[in-house]
């Protein structure tokens, strides 16, 4: 059974620093696309971040653009968001999912359709 498992949320004032991580199980997505989505209170789902296979290639959604960095681990089949300067418009559960159409070619999605495989998500909640 393949699952994507977060951890790393909790509470931070702004101006705090935070590092997400996403451990794989199941199955490894060395060849995937990996990415972190968002979801804030009444608000819809939205891309923050993305890299490609080998790490070479990352794409982030401008309100974050400068303060978050994703990376990830082949050996430990993880993925990260280290997540830095943060503000109370950062508040959302935070969820990573993998792409395993990618074909490796170009940047990955940014599209949430494009992603088959999403952990639970981790909240993470900004206080001003």
């Amino acid at each position: 059974q393949v699952q994507l498992v977060e951890s790393g949320g909790g509470l931070v004032q702004a101006g705090g620093s935070l590092r997400l991580s996403c451990a794989a199980s199941g199955r490894t997505f060395h060849h995937s696309g990996l990415g972190w989505f968002r979801r804030a209170p009444g608000a819809e789902r939205e891309f923050v971040a993305a890299v490609n296979w080998n790490g070479a290639q990352t794409r982030y959604t401008e309100s974050v653009l400068g303060r978050f960095t994703i990376s990830r681990d082949h050996a430990k089949n993880t993925v990260y968001l280290q997540m830095n300067s943060l503000k109370p418009e950062d508040t959302a559960v935070y969820y990573c999912a993998a792409d395993n159409d990618y074909s490796g070619i170009g940047p990955p999605s940014t599209v949430s359709d494009a992603y088959e495989y999403w952990g639970q998500g981790t909240q993470v909640t900004v206080s001003s």
